[in-house]
């Protein structure tokens, strides 16, 4: 009688943990958990730049560099440890550190600007972009803006160097 007692307690706990486990590891693959650090890092170029729910060239300044069209052809450089660096087509660069976050089931790709000297702990504003795509090879970011009483995106499509 001991035995079977035994044998039925020990099927439970081990059907106890492989339940457990199981949820585990269910829960770790969130449908946006594919979009991470790896899939940003590396060298890219903007190709295009479009407008969702405002005009184009509605917004005068982005990033507080300067029109959205001054981007187009910019190289952004990421690696792995967050720091960065953006490189305008008329030769102005930009160093930044930069994260992912996933607020609300939304990727979201954060950046602050960094002068020379600082440290990003130091620098308190910067921006956030939604990331509506990040596959390795291209990278689709956008930008809400407020315009007119309403709100738009500018949508920055990437390719990888």
């Amino acid at each position: 009688m001991k035995k079977i007692l035994y044998s039925i307690a020990l099927l439970f706990t081990v059907t106890t943990l492989i339940t457990a486990c199981s949820t585990t590891k269910n829960a770790s693959t969130a449908s946006n958990a594919e979009v991470g650090r790896g899939k940003i890092t590396g060298t890219w170029t903007v190709n295009s730049i479009t407008y969702e729910g405002i005009v184009e060239n509605a917004v005068q300044s982005v990033f507080d560099q300067g029109p959205a069209s001054l981007f187009q052809g910019s190289t952004w450089t990421l690696t792995n440890s967050g720091k960065g660096i953006y490189a305008l087509t008329n030769g102005t660069t930009q160093s930044i550190f930069w994260s992912m976050t996933n607020t609300g089931g939304t990727p979201e790709f954060a950046f602050k600007k960094i002068n020379e000297g600082e440290k990003p702990k130091e620098v308190a504003s910067g921006y956030r972009l939604l990331v509506e795509n990040a596959d390795g090879d291209n990278l689709t970011l956008k930008a809400p803006v407020q315009y007119g009483g309403g709100s738009g995106y500018i949508v920055y499509h990437m390719t990888k160097k």
